[in-house]
């Protein structure tokens, strides 16, 4: 059922009801993801680096990355579709997940994975104030703690690059990082302010921050490591089966641009040997600056407000997703 908000906001916007017409077309068999994509558990590798809404074609003409691209179809447009059709109910204590991105603390009750660790660095002291994201300096830090504290263990990284807030020059020129009201859906008005070629170019320049980074990463740990994304995204591209334009990664609409996402392949050494050990039950309480072994040379101060340690979880997930454009 639709409420009257909606129904009144599809009649001023149509191309959000062409949006729905279309999110039903894709997903009429009922399904709460796409069934077409793969399971990245039934993949080969140690280490897998996510790149937040990295299509393919973007990564594949921008990257110098070593290893082997080929391509793979997701079964998610959106990260809770991600999350949920490739976590939920299953046992992964072979696996640490370290994210950016609050997604998974927020749906974690319903996905009821058992990780052997899951590292939220937006919320252990990983969120840079200035840019309200997760850098993706910040994440090889806590990446490569991670690796060196659970050396038999299958590492997810996911990285928040290139997703929105935009930290490339022109992202910093256009986008004003302190305005949290910044929607894709606002692309749609006649009012908008960015082209699509400006987009284009922001959402480019995000990947550019990020790429040096996960190679760093690529070549800090051991074994088999994929680079890959959890969907794509959209910039002014026709959707389907209704022709209408296209902004964002909305849930359930799984177009060429939204699900092929990259799968570059590096070996590095020897392959991990992977234990399945028991489950720690709870979010990891340790940052990267708790192992001495691992020397910061990233300025991830101040990365959150000093007031974080007092603010209700519910209240700092609803903060961080509103940074990232959830919201």
């Amino acid at each position: 059922m639709y409420t009257l908000s909606q129904l009144k906001r599809a009649v001023e916007t149509p191309n959000l009801l062409f949006r729905e017409v279309n999110r039903l077309y894709h997903t009429r068999a009922n399904s709460s993801y796409n069934r077409n994509g793969i399971d990245i558990f039934a993949e080969d590798w140690d280490n897998l680096l996510i790149l937040d809404a990295c299509r393919y074609d973007m990564f594949r003409d921008q990257h110098t990355l070593p290893g082997r691209l080929e391509s793979r179809i997701s079964q998610a447009s959106h990260t809770s579709e991600f999350l949920k059709s490739n976590f939920a109910g299953r046992d992964l204590r072979d696996t640490v997940y370290v994210t950016a991105s609050p997604m998974y603390y927020r749906n974690k009750d319903d996905l009821n994975a058992r990780f052997h660790d899951v590292v939220e660095v937006w919320k252990e002291g990983g969120w840079h104030g200035s840019y309200r994201t997760v850098m993706p300096e910040t994440m090889v830090e806590f990446a490569e703690a991670a690796a060196e504290r659970y050396p038999d263990k299958r590492l997810i990284v996911h990285f928040l690059q290139p997703h929105y807030p935009f930290v490339g020059p022109t992202g910093v020129e256009h986008f004003d990082l302190d305005d949290l009201a910044f929607e894709w859906d606002g692309a749609f008005e006649d009012d908008f302010a960015f082209s699509d070629e400006l987009l284009w170019q922001a959402f480019c320049e995000n990947l550019d921050v990020a790429l040096p980074h996960v190679e760093e990463l690529m070549h800090a740990l051991p074994g088999r490591t994929v680079v890959s994304a959890d969907h794509g995204q959209m910039i002014g591209e026709r959707s389907r089966p209704l022709p209408s334009k296209e902004y964002g990664h909305p849930p359930g609409t799984y177009t060429t641009q939204l699900t092929k996402v990259p799968w570059l392949v590096f070996e590095n050494g020897q392959r991990k040997e992977i234990r399945h050990g028991e489950s720690k039950g709870v979010q990891s309480d340790h940052t990267a600056e708790d192992d001495e072994t691992t020397e910061s040379s990233v300025d991830v101060m101040p990365a959150s407000d000093p007031d974080d340690g007092d603010t209700d979880d519910e209240d700092l997930v609803k903060d961080r997703l509103e940074s990232l454009g959830y919201l």
